[in-house]
């Protein structure tokens, strides 16, 4: 397209900003980096998934994730990504930012596009694909006073993928130039099933068909007179209920174990090698390596580490890839975006003390309403699983035809 008179306005402005950005101290690895920028937590998380899944397939790939400096970073990132806060958007700090990472691609979520950065990196000849585009971050509000400024910036990228068709109306009414705009859904972190001993599984369903099994995991010892109130008053709606409990710290067993004895439960513990009876009401499962075997066996599943305060919450999408119902606390700061999305679609519900924890094992401990919980929650972990797709083949193609001219 031709020169952008509102585009070539904003540079200039944006060459007058001082330089702010300064050189990290961790030095740009050697081979691929992806850079990835992430416009919320969600994205964040769905990023680092990607990465994941990226460096599985492509050994020694990593990526270079920014986000604003205001995005809380709950969880503790390690390779293969690198988190850094996006340089200001001046021209200066662009430029500096890029010579130091020489990216081999940029993804760009959602929007609130910086244009001095975009540009740099456009200028440098780096891929630049916006994905998972949402109508109301595609126009920034400074942005009034370059009228042609949106038209020019978004014909920089190669690809385009919005999440609605009411973004695909927005950007056809900026325009693209000759950038085609696809609508793929939103691109959200998806569900990874855990492995589990095919023989357990086999044992365990026989021994257990007819019964009642739901789940503690993840659970602290502070949590757990709140989960066993909670079983007792489900074991008197369904007195052969069996509850299965997964210390968050297997290394706590102790203490979950004399809290067992304490009450008079009849109980099992798994590392002993012991199997339920009949009449078994808990088993204690305090080795490492089978939740994926309990997700499988529980209908229902109470993600622990998350009743108290100084809580803050075990990640939903494991339950969730084994057709596991969830039920969490109130504290869930860590992974607040992943249980927002399953409660929103009615896939996940929050309780607070031993009544609500009863009362909704209760209600799920029903075949129907479980199914109809875990479904939904299915449903919602895997709208993205084509889009995430879509985004893996963009970059691994784009990276062999990168390799394919070193």
């Amino acid at each position: 397209m031709g020169r952008s008179l509102s585009l070539a306005a904003y540079l200039a402005y944006a060459r007058g900003t001082p330089r702010a950005f300064a050189p990290p101290s961790i030095a740009r690895p050697a081979g691929e980096l992806i850079w990835a920028h992430a416009a919320d937590g969600s994205r964040a998380d769905a990023l680092v998934q990607l990465a994941e899944r990226l460096a599985q397939q492509r050994p020694g790939l990593r990526m270079l994730l920014t986000s604003s400096g205001d995005l809380q970073r709950d969880r503790q990132i390690e390779d293969p990504v690198i988190w850094q806060i996006v340089p200001q958007d001046s021209v200066a700090d662009a430029e500096a930012f890029l010579k130091h990472w020489t990216p081999d691609l940029c993804l760009w979520t959602g929007g609130n596009v910086l244009p001095a950065l975009i540009c740099s990196a456009d200028t440098l000849g780096i891929p630049l694909y916006l994905v998972d585009a949402e109508e109301h971050m595609l126009i920034r509000p400074g942005w009034r006073w370059f009228p042609d400024l949106p038209k020019a910036l978004y014909s920089k990228f190669s690809v385009i993928m919005v999440r609605s068709a009411a973004a695909a109306r927005e950007l056809r009414r900026i325009g693209t130039g000759s950038t085609e705009v696809t609508v793929t859904g939103p691109f959200q972190e998806g569900t990874v099933a855990l492995p589990y001993n095919q023989s357990d599984h086999d044992e365990l369903s026989a021994l257990l068909r007819g019964r009642h099994v739901w789940l503690a995991a993840m659970a602290q010892p502070d949590e757990l007179p709140t989960i066993l109130e909670a079983h007792r008053r489900v074991s008197k709606f369904a007195h052969r209920a069996l509850l299965v409990i997964v210390p968050d710290d297997i290394t706590e067993s102790d203490a979950f174990r004399k809290q067992l004895e304490a009450g008079d439960w009849r109980h099992v513990i798994w590392s002993d090698g012991e199997l339920p009876e009949e009449t078994t009401q808990i088993l204690l499962a305090d080795t490492t390596g089978e939740l994926g075997l309990w997700y499988l066996l529980a209908t229902v599943t109470f993600m622990g580490s998350s009743l108290f305060l100084d809580q803050t919450g075990r990640d939903p999408n494991e339950p969730v890839a084994h057709g596991s119902a969830v039920l969490y606390g109130p504290n869930v700061s860590r992974y607040v975006s992943r249980y927002s999305r399953y409660a929103a679609a009615g896939a996940a519900c929050v309780v607070q003390d031993a009544d609500t924890l009863a009362a909704a094992v209760q209600r799920l401990i029903a075949p129907d309403e479980a199914a109809m919980m875990a479904h939904a929650a299915w449903d919602v972990a895997s709208q993205s699983a084509a889009v995430t797709d879509q985004i893996l083949d963009l970059v691994q193609d784009t990276l062999d035809v990168l390799e394919a001219k070193t």
